[in-house]
């Protein structure tokens, strides 16, 4: 694992390809567990349901939605809701899914470049809600860019539900150091040392973290600052920002299990796992 400062020309396809590996993986993960949704009840993590309330009505964008899981529950709970995802895999097995649960006239998936998304829902475009949740903003390199296309996709008083890893946990390894007695993560980096990384061997995240075929992937560690300062640049008033002693998969070996599919410390809180951030524009 190394630090590089600018992108690499292969970024978007090595992590295509990790991507598209993992959608098999995750249709099959007890990590994305389909019965709820399949019973007609799905339900999105504590964090995020809070937060939301009642949806019914909006007209939602979900970026990098994957496989749709959450694009298709916050369907079944009355939105219309647009899923955006690079990977073909994933968005074959949304529109599967869609078909499959009887929600294919409540929700509609592009295969489209994160950045081109402006373009690719224009007739979707504008929305009630941008969503964007857990280990999404980690793979793009331009924060900046990512907070105009939010942006660029809302309706006027329209609004950014961001919910994600929080960047001060990310100073931490995630589960090759073993805790120490109190269950803390073993140290990773300087969090002033926040930038690109390359992984040459990577592993998928959910149950005993099966290593992927595909070579390498490429991430983005983003300070909070800069995702704060990149919202606001490109127009967006915050309404608040919530941190959280919560986060939705095993980020590190020492968390254990809390209701609703959550990990969080094993005894004290002692450092935010999640954070997330209601923006509106205009």
């Amino acid at each position: 694992m190394s630090a590089a400062k600018t992108p690499p020309e292969d970024w978007r396809e090595a992590n295509r390809a990790t991507w598209d590996e993992r959608v098999a993986i995750h249709l099959e993960a007890q990590a994305y567990d389909l019965a709820a949704l399949r019973a007609g009840q799905g339900r999105l993590h504590p964090v995020e349901a809070a937060e939301l309330g009642d949806v019914r009505g909006l007209n939602i964008a979900h970026l990098q939605c994957h496989f749709g899981r959450d694009s298709l529950t916050l369907a079944q709970q009355g939105a219309q809701v647009t899923g955006l995802d690079f990977s073909p895999a994933a968005i074959a097995a949304a529109r599967g899914l869609a078909e499959e649960l009887g929600l294919s006239d409540r929700a509609r998936f592009v295969e489209a470049d994160l950045f081109d998304a402006p373009q690719a829902l224009a007739a979707e475009a504008p929305f009630d809600l941008v969503f964007v949740s857990w280990g999404a903003i980690g793979w793009l390199p331009d924060i900046g860019k990512w907070a105009r296309v939010v942006a660029a996709l809302l309706r006027p008083g329209g609004r950014l539900y961001l919910a994600e890893g929080h960047p001060f946990a990310m100073v931490f390894e995630t589960d090759q150091t073993a805790p120490d007695a109190e269950g803390r993560p073993g140290w990773f980096m300087p969090y002033m040392d926040f930038g690109l990384f390359k992984d040459e061997a990577p592993a998928d995240y959910t149950g005993d973290f099966p290593a992927l075929e595909a070579g390498h992937e490429y991430w983005w560690d983003h300070k909070f600052g800069d995702i704060l300062t990149a919202i606001a640049a490109a127009g967006l008033r915050l309404d608040w920002v919530h941190e959280h002693d919560q986060v939705p998969w095993p980020m590190f070996s020492s968390l254990v299990p809390a209701p609703g599919g959550m990990f969080t410390w094993p005894e004290k809180s002692w450092l935010p796992l999640a954070m997330s951030i209601s923006a509106r524009k205009g």
